[in-house]
């Protein structure tokens, strides 16, 4: 027997397939602990493969059905009433999960199937949102299979250096090297090759780091406080986003002229993609040239991250807290959206 209760039952869902699973499982934590359990009734959702299980309070597990996302319960089958993805890369962050999910007619808590994989390939999102005005670096995609294609002297002539190598459909920042010279290159596109079939090289911007999230609502639109990241790595990679080796500063150390372009820039961009969620868009602030001819400051997108890091410790949780707002209150917001 199905049976659905008056408290809604949403799952969030963790894991996936990429080198992020267990970053999703903090995220996961992170999720569980800011849900209204009044409101809702909440169970974490496990997806590796083809391994998709409810983890239960009392430490075991229940398999779930994927002809409708349910499971078993003391006897009940029980049902969701909503989805919060919180993978990191495959098949989370990149559309096939949100595809499953709009043909058993489950609402979710990201953009849709075109959004996702094209935010997911860092290539393709860049060249789309250049069409319509967004500063982005320049970069070139180099496919498994056919690396002979473009030389090492054209990269290095095109794109210069130093530059980043990176993968060019993945979630995490696994796989991402600061390339100095052109005997780097071959070395660093086989490491980011590890991770996808397909690698972008790009034009290193000298600059300052910040990530700002957003989220609307029928009723709202809300961009939070940015958040810059001073590390003493090369760049911004795994070590420094989740071993610490960072500082995080909320908000960002910016002019109040930056900060009103960076909010407006980044509403823009949630409008153009129609996304829906939190999302989390990282930005470089570097120098530039007004249209007045004065200097100014420049701001160039980096990456838009639709499954942003949800542990306590994480950039949208903090950002929400600095901007006065309640954590538990903004994911109700987000799930409710989806029914009214």
């Amino acid at each position: 027997m199905k049976t659905k209760q008056l408290k809604k039952t949403v799952a969030i869902v963790c894991g996936g397939d990429s080198s992020e699973h267990d970053v999703s499982l903090r995220s996961a934590q992170g999720l569980y602990s800011f849900f209204d359990k009044e409101k809702y009734n909440v169970y974490i959702v496990d997806v590796k493969g083809t391994d998709w299980h409810v983890d239960l309070n009392d430490g075991t597990t229940a398999p779930i059905d994927r002809n409708d996302f349910s499971f078993v319960l003391n006897g009940q089958v029980v049902l969701f009433d909503y989805a919060y993805i919180t993978i990191h890369g495959t098949p989370g962050e990149n559309g096939l999960l949100q595809g499953y999910f709009d043909l058993i007619r489950l609402p979710y808590s990201t953009s849709g199937v075109l959004v996702e994989a094209m935010t997911f390939d860092k290539f393709v999102l860049n060249q789309y949102l250049r069409g319509y005005g967004v500063s982005v670096a320049d970069s070139m995609l180099i496919r498994q299979g056919y690396e002979e294609i473009v030389s090492d002297d054209e990269i290095e002539q095109r794109i210069g250096m130093p530059c980043f190598v990176k993968p060019a459909a993945d979630g995490s920042s696994f796989g991402v090297s600061k390339v100095k010279n052109k005997d780097q290159l071959a070395p660093a596109i086989r490491k980011a090759m590890m991770e996808s079939p397909e690698v972008m090289v790009e034009q290193y911007l000298e600059g300052t780091e910040i990530s700002v999230g957003c989220y609307k609502t029928k009723g709202k639109s809300v961009v939070l406080p940015a958040t810059e990241v001073v590390t003493s790595n090369e760049f911004f990679d795994y070590d420094a986003k989740y071993n610490g080796q960072v500082q995080e500063i909320t908000p960002a150390r910016l002019s109040a002229e930056t900060t009103e372009r960076v909010r407006q820039l980044t509403s823009h961009i949630y409008d153009i993609l129609h996304c829906n969620g939190i999302i989390r868009i990282d930005y470089i602030i570097g120098k530039g040239v007004g249209s007045d001819g004065k200097e100014t400051d420049k701001i160039s997108m980096l990456e838009i991250n639709t499954t942003p890091g949800m542990t306590p410790t994480s950039f949208i949780p903090q950002q929400v807290k600095a901007a006065g707002l309640n954590i538990t209150d903004v994911l109700t917001e987000i799930v409710e959206n989806q029914f009214y």
